[in-house]
């Protein structure tokens, strides 16, 4: 008779692999064991070894697994390890090669990899995680550009909107241009000063190449572009950008960049440039501005009347002095290269050097100290803007001056064919 048996079914050893007894498997065994059950018989019944068995009833119950401890190339270096990892942003190769010169240690990628698995969540999160701030009235506005396929006269455009957003009130300024220059920064950010009526303490960016010339990742060293140091001296503001790879620093103006994308432009088409211009001028007035905006719970332009007050008035400066002063080398076509554009010059000036100043919306070559030419800044891209003044004299351009064609005089060895007839005696 197998008295308390039916308590612990039989299990066999392909089920229970080698998986460790619970700790009630084995007080049973115990049990069971003190009822004159042999090794044998113990491990037939639960499915194990008869070490199995003579281990736990010499240990008197259950023994603690210890997993053998063995012995990696990384031993002593977690603390090493965890700091580059965090340096590097994750990247397994670059530890590996350093792993290399620093410790001497050759290793393979995928170890690397494996090793450093366990604070990739944590590096995640530590990307994603931002503190959301707010500023007081009319201490910082967030500039950013955007790009967006726009359908203007039945063509596909990209525009670039520049969108700069006041950091307490979030009214937003929009200006579309066909490129992303310094000067449409510079021209973005004057049109905001002119609508809101004032300049903030600080203007907040990312690292666009026409502003920022250097930023370093790890000490946070930023190196302004030259003009636009004289730009902020002159409008009285302080330039700060944010650090490179974290765009969501500026969050109020990233998701104003998206709010004009997909509610101001997304499905419409325009008739012209001027009529996208107004649209988007009429958009931010009725809509934007009239919003209740989801984080402040208020309409900006209600919450713009606080910060009015607290933007630097403009003291009736003039816009800044975009002078762009540049040196080009006239083609055979007679004309210069400036942002795709071909603006024409003199014929005479083929192959000649010739400097090219671009200041209040006008394009000014001279040469030898004199204007040879010209002409209004031309606002679409791949354009030739001629001057036919210029070609006068160049085959196909018309002559230098008209004049009159001279009468031909007929030679007097020339006789009418009448006289040869009469000579002859016959006619044609």
């Amino acid at each position: 008779m197998r008295s308390g048996a039916s308590e612990f079914p039989a299990r066999s050893r392909s089920m229970r692999g080698e998986e460790m007894l619970q700790a009630e498997e084995v007080a049973a065994m115990m049990r069971l064991h003190e009822l004159g059950w042999g090794a044998k018989r113990l491990s037939k019944e639960f499915g194990c070894a008869r070490n199995t068995v003579r281990r736990y009833l010499d240990a008197g119950g259950v023994v603690a697994y210890s997993k053998p401890v063995r012995k990696t190339a990384f031993d002593g270096l977690d603390d090493w390890l965890r700091e580059r990892f965090f340096r590097h942003g994750g990247n397994a190769d670059v530890i590996r090669q350093e792993l290399s010169s620093e410790h001497g240690i050759v290793i393979g990628l995928r170890s690397v990899e494996r090793r450093v698995q366990r604070w990739r969540r944590e590096l995640k999160a530590q990307k994603r995680a931002t503190v959301r701030f707010e500023t007081p009235p009319g201490h910082q506005l967030q500039i950013d550009f955007g790009a967006a396929r726009v359908w203007i006269a039945d063509e596909p455009l990209c525009v670039h909107l520049f969108v700069g957003t006041l950091g307490y009130s979030r009214r937003m300024h929009i200006r579309p241009s066909l490129r992303e220059r310094q000067m449409d920064w510079f021209a973005g950010m004057e049109e905001t000063f002119l609508r809101f009526g004032g300049v903030p303490t600080e203007i907040l960016f990312d690292n666009a190449k026409a502003l920022v010339e250097h930023h370093d990742t790890a000490t946070r060293e930023v190196r302004f572009n030259g003009r636009l140091h004289a730009f902020a001296r002159y409008w009285g503001f302080k330039p700060k950008a944010c650090a490179p790879y974290r765009a969501r620093t500026k969050g109020k103006d990233e998701r104003g960049v998206g709010y004009v994308k997909h509610n101001a432009i997304a499905g419409r088409r325009f008739p012209s440039w001027g009529a996208f211009v107004a649209h988007l001028d009429q958009w931010n007035r009725e809509i934007a501005d009239q919003r209740v905006h989801g984080t402040t719970g208020e309409l900006p332009i209600v919450r713009f009347a606080d910060e009015a007050g607290a933007l630097r008035p403009l003291g009736g400066r003039a816009p800044f002095g975009q002078l762009r002063d540049l040196i080009r080398k006239v083609r055979p076509d007679c004309a210069i290269d400036l942002d795709t554009n071909s603006y024409s010059v003199p014929w005479r000036l083929v192959g000649e050097t010739v400097q090219v100043m671009v200041l209040a919306g006008r394009v000014i070559v001279r040469h030898a100290g004199n204007v040879v030419a010209d002409h209004p800044v031309c606002q679409s891209r791949r354009q030739r803007i001629t001057d036919k003044a210029h070609l006068i004299g160049v085959v196909g351009g018309g002559p230098i001056q008209e004049e009159p064609a001279p009468s031909i005089q007929t030679p007097a060895l020339l006789r009418p064919l009448a006289e040869y007839e009469a000579v002859v005696g016959g006619g044609w």
